[in-house]
Order: C-alpha cells, then structure tokens, then sequence
C-alpha cells in the first residue's frame, strides 16, 4: 500500500515515465491508462488464469509470461475465452505480455473492451518484474521538499540550508568552482527509499539552473560545464548555515553529532556559523569531507579526545 500523503500512480503516467527503461509497446486498453496502480509490486496470474481467485492480488500489475501464455494456448478455444474474461473482469490496472510474445487470439480485442491497458515487452518475464518493481519502488516513494541547495562534493551529497540572504547561493557558486557538481538549487526534492536513504534533485524546469541575486537566472552546465551537474543525488550531510548572532552556543569540538530528519532518515547535520569574511564554500567543503571520513569509521574530534584523555592520565 502507498505511504500516506503519496498518490499512486496512474498506469498512464507510470508508462510515460518509465516506457523506455522497460521496453514498453501499448497493444491495447488505451481508454483505461487513468486506472490507478495501487501497490508497488507486480503479479503473474497462474493461478487465476486457472480459476483460483481467493488470493489473487488485482491491485498490482500483471504480467504474462511463458507459463502463462503456454497455459492459455493449450485451453479449448471457448475455454480460454471464458478464462481471459473472467481475468478482464477483475479491476486489474493493466497487463503485460513479456518477450513479446504472440498474444492469444481474442486477448487485444478483451483488452479493448474492459479497458485494460494492454502492453509487450521484449524482456523476460523475471528481468521485467525486477526492472518494474524498481521502477514502482520509485513511483509509491515517500516525498517531501526541502528549502535548500543540494551539492555533490566528493560523492558526499550535501543540502545547504539557512535563512533567505544568508548567503547559500555564494556557497553554491564557490563549490562549483571548486569542480564540484550542483543538484538542486532553492528547492531540492527528496523521496526515501525502503527506510533506508534519502535521495534529492530538483525540479524538472528549474533542473541545471541557478538563481544569483544580482545576475539573475544562469545555466550552471553553460558556464561550469557539463561535469557541474547532477540530476540526482543520495543525502549524506544537511548544512545550516546561520548567522553568528543568533547562535547561543557554537560547537568547538565536534565530539556531539547533530542529525536532521527527512522523511523518518536521519541524516548527520552541521550548523556553520556565518559571519563576514568567512569562507563558506570552504568551510562547508571541509564539513563534507569530514563526514566522508566518518562514514568510513574515522572521527577526527573522537580520536583527538582519546589522545587527549591518554595525555592527561597520570603514568
């Protein structure tokens, strides 16, 4: 079942979306592409095809394959006839045939006429149920935008967050300079995966765009090259910047790690006090990199505080 607040998708939009990467041909059942897909799974339906119903799952997408195609063309005419029928009847959201297999006499015209979306593919049938499953993995994710600038730096995937003017766009353009590639500016776009990890990017019309106070909207591919950009990334750092005024206590050690939630995850946060002069792009760089080195079990702050308390016991 969709998390809460996730619409599933249509069978329409998932085969825009995802029609290449699957190989999919619409045969038949145009009318019904607005049938809703309800859960992220998919089905093969021998044992419907056979006349056993009790457990049958016609919420998903169903997939014809050898087995299932071999059954059919062994039935007595009028039999598989009665057979498909009873399949078209189930509120299914669509079907379809892999290995773009010859398709039973009468299948295409059923297809038609309950309103099935009827596809084929060229992909075996376990290929096909493992691409789709990803593919609907994607679609059913939960979402959730951020306001804030996401950087690639290093293979450390870093949302840069802070109040309007505190200079997160400056940041951006001195890490691009860098070499380092650009997400998602302004808004970044997050959608968690199996509990597990949070991956941002941006809108579609904003993608590979920066706004800069001053200057205005600039292609970042133009000017950066194409090695500046990223349509995709997994979060592994959120950065705050704040100004240094308003910060009550800033954090001189590092031994405490902060984490910020997105969609249930938490993510290792950082907050940098800003203050003129400072150079953000550097200290968030160094944040990054940093993190990158936690991540494979090095802590700088905790392997300084071990020597620290090894010199201050007594021999």
């Amino acid at each position: 079942m969709p998390s809460p607040g996730i619409e599933p998708p249509s069978v329409g939009r998932f085969f825009t979306a995802h029609a290449d990467e699957l190989g999919l041909e619409l045969v038949a059942g145009k009318k019904g592409l607005e049938r809703v897909i309800r859960e992220p799974t998919v089905n093969r339906p021998g044992l419907a095809l056979s006349g056993f119903y009790k457990y049958f799952a016609p919420k998903r997408v169903q997939v014809f394959g050898s087995a299932e195609l071999s059954y059919l063309q062994n039935l007595p005419a009028a039999e598989r006839r009665e057979r498909l029928r009873r399949f078209f009847d189930c509120t299914i959201p669509c079907l379809v045939v892999a290995r773009r297999a010859k398709l039973p006499a009468g299948v295409a015209e059923m297809a038609n006429e309950a309103g099935v979306p009827l596809f084929r593919t060229p992909m075996i049938t376990m290929k096909f149920i493992n691409a789709a499953t990803i593919a609907l993995e994607f679609e059913f994710a939960p979402r959730r935008s951020e306001h804030g600038s996401m950087v690639d730096i290093l293979g450390v995937g870093t949302l840069i967050r802070g109040a309007s003017g505190i200079g997160k766009s400056e940041c951006v353009l001195s890490l691009l300079e860098r070499g380092y590639s650009l997400v998602s500016d302004d808004i970044t776009r997050f959608r968690a995966f199996e509990g597990r990890e949070v991956v941002g990017t941006s809108a579609d019309l904003t993608r590979f765009h920066m706004e800069v106070r001053g200057i205005g909207i600039i292609n970042v591919a133009s000017i950066f090259g194409v090695r500046s950009i990223r349509t995709e990334k997994t979060l592994d750092l959120v950065v705050t910047l704040k100004d240094w005024q308003e910060m009550e206590d800033i954090d001189r050690h590092g031994l405490q790690r902060q984490s910020y939630k997105i969609l249930g995850i938490s993510v290792p946060h950082v907050i940098i006090p800003v203050r003129m002069g400072r150079d953000l792009g550097r200290l968030v760089e160094v944040a990054a990199l940093d993190q990158k080195l936690k991540s494979h079990g090095i802590d700088s702050a905790h392997d300084f505080n071990e020597r620290l308390i090894a010199t201050m016991k007594p021999n």
